[in-house]
């Protein structure tokens, strides 16, 4: 079950708010009244999107949008005026908060929360391709190092290295870094 904050200070807009995402999927939706309670369970907690229902008691509420998408993968919307939200849309959108100007009908609501969430999405999916990138950056230059071993100490030549881990792993059926990072271990 997916995850969802709204951070709002009025009852009735809560109730309107945690119904329509109800019938998105997000059938208890975490409901706070203030910025600063939002930063503390933003913290806590990962969310799919994070709703700001302006103005909080405490703040605005666009700063705790532009936090909330610098510090966590959550789709974050900002509700506004819509005199507001034109205003300040161009700099949040720029930022990655998606504005949504009052007073919106429940389907522009729902289309709104649909959208931050595969924003959610496809930032998870970014997140996990840049993830194996960065894991065969390191193997990459793990088994670089191994090299600079075999040719610098055991006298190989490049070519004789590369083909010496490249067979090492295809022998044993391990990957080309696991076979670098057990020469690089022997070695020390």
């Amino acid at each position: 079950m997916a995850n969802a904050l709204i951070v709002s200070a009025g009852n009735n807009a809560n109730e309107y708010l945690a119904r329509h995402m109800a019938e998105l999927g997000y059938t208890r939706p975490a409901i706070v009244p203030s910025g600063s309670e939002a930063r503390r369970l933003l913290d806590a907690r990962a969310f799919e999107v994070v709703v700001i229902n302006t103005p909080l008691p405490d703040e605005f509420g666009h700063e705790l949008g532009v936090d909330a998408v610098a510090k966590t993968d959550a789709g974050v919307m900002l509700l506004t005026k819509a005199d507001t939200a034109d205003q300040i849309a161009d700099r949040l959108q720029a930022c990655g908060v998606l504005v949504l100007g009052k007073p919106f009908s429940a389907p522009q609501f729902r289309q709104a929360v649909q959208m931050a969430a595969a924003t959610c999405q496809r930032l998870a999916l970014l997140r996990a391709e840049n993830q194996k990138l960065l894991d065969k950056i390191a193997q990459l230059r793990l088994v670089d190092r191994a090299k600079c071993y075999l040719i610098e100490k055991k006298g190989y030549t490049e070519t004789e290295a590369h083909r010496l881990i490249e067979k090492q792993a295809m022998d044993t059926r391990r990957s080309r870094g696991e076979v670098a990072r057990e020469l690089l271990e022997a070695e020390e």
